[in-house]
């Protein structure tokens, strides 16, 4: 195997493990429910 074959295959690995635990944190997050805004009275 060339050595750019190499590279283009463990880059294609990282990218898609990355994109899988992107979604899985976005379904994890989506679960907890409706995430509610901070107190006005507590901003100012």
């Amino acid at each position: 195997m060339d050595r750019s074959k190499i590279i283009a295959i463990v880059t294609g690995v990282i990218a898609i493990g990355l994109s899988v635990a992107y979604l899985l944190l976005v379904q994890i997050l989506d679960f907890r429910g409706m995430m509610a805004p901070a107190p006005m009275g507590l901003l100012g």
